[in-house]
């Protein structure tokens, strides 16, 4: 039997044409059949031939109608949003925040849900993915895919969650595994601070750069590198866990307590920062706050964290001398650039390093957004996949 997907075969060239279409759909939201064939170089007989195949197999649809002149009007036609939908999930220690992800990467309301109660990782999921739908009005039945962020890595190797302190029941083994037996659907599960150096590369500091390295400074630390617009893993996915690296001697005169980084710009020393400088400082949120909205705090709290973050940037600068240090997470979107350029003043003062250092170009909920890019990108080959499969 001859195989119908063989180069120069009519099949394997209308399977060809199909791909070029749907990926011009996809990149200029709508098109007529004319245009289509002029973009394809496809003659008009058999750009209509290829419209009707896409149309046929509910990848596509027509949306309206374009003027053509004395002629009557052509139909214009866009990739079916709802051919492909999935869930990013950014999960912390006390909440789920959640949004639809479709095809064509329409922006679906973000929704929010309290962890409460002795959940088990799959009713958690269940509950983010009705409260996504809920607010998108979707029906949850149509999700296939769900990527979530977190506070750990997976290791490849194993499916077990690492570094992921205060999760409780999601160190669980083979958590990936058990989610997509659990839930029937295929799940994604990514460090959240990989997420977010995806979400500065598409739409933050990273854009157009060759390489960049992600500081997160939050409650905990953590960093993300950025090679050429792949984020490295490492061998068991814990590449990036920096809290865990002790402070060196030179840390004594800021804190002589502190023994790891954690301990010298983590969450506590924030709010301690805060705190001296007479703001509200009940807890971490709170030291955030009081930076955001009060100009004296912020200018008080960062000429003393400037040497401290100096401090957890001279390893990476060691290590992987990238093009740009970008200052993420709570604090650094907090501070913004006044304190990437203190920062940026104390390496040059203190070390033989001249990095750019700025502040992070994605300052609300970045992780959700890097979630929503990487689950965009697989609901797109997964509808390249299903375009293959109609082909055979």
């Amino acid at each position: 039997m001859t195989d119908k997907t063989v180069p120069g075969t009519p099949a394997w060239l209308r399977a060809r044409n199909d791909r070029a279409a749907l990926q011009l759909l996809l990149d200029h939201g709508t098109l007529t059949r004319n245009r289509l064939g002029e973009l394809t170089g496809l003659s008009k007989p058999t750009a209509s031939q290829m419209v009707q195949r896409l149309e046929s197999a509910d990848l596509i649809r027509a949306v309206g109608e374009v003027s053509a002149g004395r002629g009557p009007n052509a139909a214009s036609y866009a990739v079916r949003a709802d051919a492909a939908l999935g869930v990013a999930i950014d999960l912390d220690g006390g909440s789920l925040r959640s949004t639809v992800v479709d095809v064509v990467g329409t922006e679906h309301p973000l929704a929010e849900t309290v962890l409460e109660g002795d959940w088990s990782p799959a009713d958690d999921v269940r509950r983010a993915i009705a409260a996504a739908c809920t607010a998108a009005e979707i029906d949850p039945a149509r999700v296939d895919t769900v990527c979530i962020g977190l506070q750990g890595a997976v290791d490849p190797r194993t499916d077990e969650l690492h570094f992921a302190d205060g999760l409780g029941a999601w160190q669980t083994p083979s958590v990936r595994s058990h989610l997509e037996a659990e839930l029937g659907l295929l799940v994604l599960i990514e460090n959240d601070v990989n997420l977010a150096a995806v979400a500065e590369r598409s739409s933050g500091a990273g854009q157009g750069l060759g390489g960049f390295a992600l500081l997160w400074l939050g409650e905990g630390l953590g960093l993300a590198s950025d090679l050429g617009g792949v984020v490295h893993r490492g061998v068991s996915g814990g590449a990036g866990e920096i809290g865990y690296l002790p402070v060196p001697r030179t840390a004594v005169e800021l804190d002589p307590e502190a023994e790891e980084l954690q301990d010298l710009i983590g969450g506590l020393p924030i709010t301690g920062l805060v705190a001296a400088a007479g703001g509200p400082a009940a807890d971490y949120p709170a030291a955030i706050a009081a930076i955001e909205t009060d100009p004296a705090i912020r200018d008080a709290v960062i000429p003393r964290l400037a040497p401290r973050i100096a401090i957890g940037v001279v390893p990476v600068l060691a290590l992987l001398d990238p093009e740009r240090i970008v200052l993420g997470g709570p604090t650094g979107a907090a501070c913004g650039e006044a304190l990437a350029a203190a920062v940026a003043a104390e390496l040059r003062r203190g070390t033989q390093w001249r990095p750019d250092v700025a502040a992070t170009g994605v300052r609300r909920h970045p992780v959700l957004a890097g979630a929503r890019e990487r689950l965009g990108t697989r609901l797109r080959s997964e509808l390249f996949d299903r375009l293959d499969r109609i082909a055979l």
